[in-house]
């Protein structure tokens, strides 16, 4: 188990982790929760069901990562697709950014149950929502970081470049983090796959 997800009885999944491990994906899910921002509760005495459809913005994201955690709907080379995505973006991107930060949230409040042995690990036990939760803040992560890399969808091989990195490579850290982030997301499929 150390290191990778496997499967629970109970439908959920299960990983051993170390201080270190459990205080890196805490600070990376905290520093999710920055970037996306705070969420828009109701405020005292105001009705939820209007808050629920409040509009949001309409124009994308002008930070690379937020641009690619919540990309436009329609692409932006027509002025009529570009009006559609903002339409789009304006009745979704609100409800996109709560489950976003609901993931996160749950990665940071799973994290924070954890008991450690004397030995500084923990097994980390979750359900399958708690799974689901998991697996889309980790892609969240993963985009992220991947954005601030540089890495893109047509980079092939990029991830043999990335392990090429030497270690006075400023980025190493985060590229080390990408990857692995990427096995635990690898291995949380797996494990939910029938």
């Amino acid at each position: 188990m150390a290191g990778h997800f496997e499967a629970t009885p109970d439908g959920g999944a299960a990983v051993a982790l170390d201080e270190v491990e459990i205080a890196i994906l805490r600070s990376l899910a905290v520093q999710l929760l920055e970037l996306i921002g705070p969420g828009d509760e109701p405020a005292e005495g105001e009705d939820p069901l209007a808050a629920l459809f409040a509009e949001g913005p309409s124009q994308p994201p002008t930070d690379p990562a937020l641009a690619r955690l919540f990309p436009e709907a329609y692409g932006d080379e027509d002025s009529e697709l570009r009006a559609a995505s903002a339409e789009f973006r304006r009745f979704t991107e609100n409800d996109l950014r709560t489950r976003k930060r609901n993931d996160a949230l749950t990665v940071v409040r799973t994290l924070d149950a954890l008991s450690i042995t004397e030995g500084g690990d923990a097994v980390l036990e979750l359900t399958g929502d708690e799974c689901r939760n998991w697996l889309g803040a980790l892609n969240d992560l993963r985009l992220t970081i991947g954005t601030r890399l540089e890495v893109s969808d047509d980079d092939e091989g990029e991830a043999g470049s990335l392990y090429r990195l030497p270690d006075s490579d400023p980025r190493k850290p985060m590229v080390m983090a990408y990857l692995w982030l990427g096995a635990l997301q690898e291995t949380l499929v797996e494990t939910l796959m029938p």
